[in-house]
């Protein structure tokens, strides 16, 4: 990933680097410090090394053998740069755990390893005052999800509501591949400007022409490119915002009855839409032959055939078939049964 989980800012950046330079110095000292005294004194490999490890570390024991005048000029040297790379190396290990370093890249592998467990999840791109909603309506749902996210402020603010998240562009081939884009139930494109919308779901689609993904759109020219782009869905939040504040204006019961019905929070009415499996005992069935009202508690409100057709306020004698999606007013328990049912 172009940037890690949770990133630190200043030094903390630096430092996982310099701490694998010290590693790789240092294991280069050891090797060097054996290679130097099997050819200068003849030893073997593990006295020579025995040699090695007890000079730079400065135990302080004696000489595994007596020293020739050049393997004490190679001794003098292998004290002056083995003992400063280890002082190098216990010098930025300190730090890191002074300053809890270590702890934030645990936190940060724990993560990922979340996220290289989730399956069927949605990924979000974005996390400003849009994504933030989008974020807790998924929360509510219990829908899993993962934030792709830029800004480190904003991304410490997802991490602290619990949520999984990256430091990454969202726009790049490998970040969607670590994010489970291949697992993924759908991609929310959600970022702050229409460009950058645009290339994430250009990316997105290259990567997977199956998925399902929601976009979304300032101006109205963006909205065009963002379904050329691959878009299944453009949502305008200024639009919906608007003609929102209009249908309240003009009929308020109405949309009280929508925001009651398709609210998470509302424990006894939902509506759902549920996917007609090959295995449902009412597939090829009529309304009035599935009677699903009566079996169900639930209200057919419309039906997206596999085609693509919606049909809204079906007539009882349209038929339901495999890979249609029903969509139903009932109460939860109903909804949840009529979802077993339908396989």
């Amino acid at each position: 990933m172009t940037q890690a989980t949770g990133r630190l800012k200043g030094g903390g950046l630096l430092r996982p680097r310099g701490l694998g330079l010290a590693v790789a110095l240092f294991a280069f000292v050891l090797v060097a410090g054996t290679a130097g005294y099997m050819a200068i004194e003849g030893w073997s490999a593990w006295d020579a090394f025995y040699m090695t490890v007890t000079t730079v570390t400065t135990v302080g024991f004696r000489e595994v053998h007596p020293l020739t005048r050049g393997g004490q000029v190679f001794t003098a040297c292998l004290i002056l740069g083995g003992v400063g790379t280890v002082f190098y190396a216990v010098t930025l290990v300190a730090a890191m755990i002074v300053e809890g370093e270590l702890q934030h890249r645990f936190d940060r592998r724990r993560r990922m390893r979340m996220i290289q467990g989730l399956n069927d999840h949605f990924i979000l791109c974005g996390s400003g005052r849009i994504g933030s909603t989008i974020a807790a309506t998924l929360r509510r749902e219990g829908v899993p999800f993962v934030v792709v996210e830029r800004d480190g402020e904003r991304l410490q603010t997802v991490l602290g509501r619990g949520d999984l998240a990256v430091q990454a562009d969202a726009s790049r081939e490998e970040v969607l591949k670590q994010v489970g884009i291949d697992r993924a139930r759908g991609l929310i494109a959600a970022v702050g400007t229409d460009a950058e919308n645009v290339y994430t779901v250009l990316t997105a689609r290259g990567l997977r022409p199956d998925l399902f993904i929601v976009a979304r759109a300032e101006a109205e020219d963006a909205r065009r490119k963002l379904l050329r782009a691959g878009a299944n869905r453009v949502i305008s939040p200024y639009e919906i915002g608007a003609m929102q504040l209009a249908q309240t204006a003009l009929r308020p019961a109405v949309v009280d009855f929508v925001s009651l019905a398709t609210s998470s929070e509302n424990l006894d009415l939902a509506m759902e839409q549920i996917v007609i499996g090959p295995s449902a005992d009412f597939a090829n069935q009529s309304l009035v032959e599935a009677n699903l009202r009566q079996r169900y508690g639930v209200i057919v409100v419309g039906i997206r055939h596999a085609d693509g057709q919606m049909e809204f306020n079906p007539a009882s004698d349209a038929v339901m078939r495999a890979g249609d999606q029903l969509v139903v007013l009932g109460r939860p328990e109903g909804l949840k049964e009529l979802e077993a049912a339908a396989g």
